[in-house]
């Protein structure tokens, strides 16, 4: 059995092939998905998983060099914005590297996750709460 903190077997499969600069989004259960990008649907109910908690599992994995969000995100829904940047700043300290963070509107958000290696859908029903993780490495 896997030792580490991420048991998801399609979620830890897709982070262990990652290479530098791959993309991974990890959005609310309203994003829409493109047909052609891998869906890791994590949606229960509404609300489980939390996009909060889903980015804690990823990031406890994942090594990240930049991130990518809507600009809507922080002005619609700031208290789940000022989560995550306090999320990826302490990810910062815990690595000793900056993390680039971006900001693009929304509808350019999602012709972008076009580019991502997989979509993880979460229950997560706060307007906006979608980033998009781009990989590190970690040497």
């Amino acid at each position: 059995m896997k030792k580490s903190a991420l048991i998801n077997a399609e979620l830890s499969y897709i982070v262990a092939t990652l290479g530098h600069t791959d993309e991974v989004t990890i959005c609310d259960a309203g994003l829409p998905i493109p047909d052609e990008t891998q869906r890791i649907d994590l949606a229960l109910i509404p609300g489980v998983p939390t996009f909060i908690d889903t980015v804690k599992a990823v990031l406890g994995e994942m090594q990240i060099e930049g991130i990518v969000m809507a600009e809507e995100f922080k002005q619609v829904s700031p208290e789940h914005h000022q989560a995550l940047i306090e999320l990826i700043r302490n990810e910062e300290v815990l690595c000793d590297k900056s993390i680039n963070i971006s900001y693009i509107s929304h509808e350019a958000f999602k012709v972008h996750t076009q580019n991502s290696k997989a979509v993880v859908r979460t229950g997560e029903c706060t307007p906006y709460a979608n980033v998009i993780f781009q990989a590190g490495v970690v040497f």
